[in-house]
């Protein structure tokens, strides 16, 4: 088999894609300041700035991954790099807070094509009994994305001013949209008529995936930001000592991916998954605990390795289920998987902020780990009498 209809080809270009657009989200963080000052933007819009990303996110994903299952997944890959490129180059050149808001819209439409097709892709390429040790592949490899977008995007930026950064990532961007062009997929090949939005939306199995993904990325979202509250008021650490937390737990994120994947064929997605929802509910009170930065980061290392045993299955446990409708629509079914993904991370930060101020740290985990332990519990049944064949099945 050539490189062009290699699979491990399209795997690399995949990885490389979903890296460039985790570096394109993160890379602006460190120069933020500086285009705050140019611009004359407050914090509120900067902040309003940086949600417009999920708005598009939300929009495009359903839609872009059903197109995907009719027209192939190559010409959307090569149409969200070239968006991805593009929005990111208007950062580099905005010279007014509305075209800011522009381009970081345009990039959540980008990632809403780009992990919606990608994976889709991933599903075609691979059977069930691989498709989570690739998946665990991908997402080491992209995760590398959120530790090196910020330390990239400061490097680039004390070399060569606020473009250079920008322009690093739309040229990365840029090589993924030949790569994507020059592949040819199988299953694009061979690709026909598949089951509409509506249809797959119906599927007991896709609506409980959904479900668990809103309880997991609320989760993970609620913790990113009220973890630092939490270690400057209790701890009293430095921003550098958390951002040195946060770090090492990206390391672990990054890492683990590598140590589930190849797990999911044995146990199973769906397994992994609920297993992993329940394992971050129960370390979150242990959090509370931290009494030094040497406990707190044995704690937040711990509860980022519970969190990627449900992140790295979830993508694989969606396949599955999506593939109960029928027609291989894991366009679809990874749209509604990005679109649950940004509601969880719409909602969770909002409303763990809100009960952070209200009830305290340790109230706040341990409370929200004792509905999720319900919700996964309830979920857990409900899919277990709705789809129990199939999903044994699988």
């Amino acid at each position: 088999m050539n490189l062009r209809s290699s699979r491990a080809t399209a795997v690399a270009l995949v990885t490389l894609a979903t890296f460039a657009d985790l570096v394109a989200y993160s890379v602006c963080v460190p120069v933020l300041p500086d285009l705050a000052r140019r611009l004359g933007a407050s914090p509120a819009e900067i902040g309003l700035m940086f949600g417009s990303f999920g708005v598009t996110l939300l929009l495009v994903s359903i839609p872009m991954g059903a197109i995907s299952d009719r027209t192939g997944r190559k010409l959307p890959l090569v149409i969200g790099m070239l968006a991805l490129a593009g929005s990111t180059l208007m950062f580099a050149r905005a010279d007014s807070l509305p075209l800011l808001f522009v381009a970081r819209m345009i990039q959540g439409a980008a990632d809403g094509v780009t992990w919606v097709a990608g994976f889709a892709l991933i599903a075609d390429c691979y059977d069930p009994e691989d498709r989570g040790r690739v998946i665990g592949y991908v997402m080491s490899g992209t995760s590398v994305g959120i530790i090196a977008g910020p330390s990239i995007g400061g490097w680039l930026y004390d070399a060569g001013g606020i473009a250079l950064p920008f322009q690093f990532v739309a040229a990365l961007a840029l090589v993924c949209a030949i790569g994507f062009a020059l592949i040819q997929p199988a299953a694009d090949r061979k690709r026909s008529a598949r089951p509409s939005i509506w249809s797959v939306l119906r599927v007991p199995a896709v609506a409980i995936c959904g479900a668990v993904i809103v309880v997991a990325a609320s989760t993970m979202a609620m913790l990113e930001p009220v973890l630092p509250l939490f270690f400057d008021q209790r701890l009293g650490l430095t921003p550098s000592q958390i951002g040195l937390l946060f770090g090492c737990a990206a390391v672990a994120s990054t890492l683990m991916p590598l140590v589930y994947g190849p797990m999911i064929a044995r146990w199973g997605a769906r397994r992994l998954t609920l297993t992993g929802l329940v394992c971050t509910a129960l370390w979150m009170p242990v959090l509370a605990t931290a009494s030094s930065f040497s406990t707190a980061l044995a704690l937040i290392v711990v509860q980022w390795m519970a969190i990627a045993l449900f992140v790295t299955p979830s993508l694989a446990y969606m396949a599955e289920a999506t593939a109960f409708a029928g027609g291989d629509a894991y366009g679809i079914g990874y749209g509604i998987y990005n679109t649950a993904w940004a509601f969880g991370l719409l909602g969770g930060p909002s409303l763990g902020g809100w009960l952070f101020d209200r009830i305290g740290f340790s109230m706040l985990v341990t409370g929200w780990a004792v509905l999720v332990i319900a919700a996964t519990l309830a979920i857990a049944g409900v899919k277990f009498k709705s789809t129990q064949r199939s999903l044994e099945a699988s």
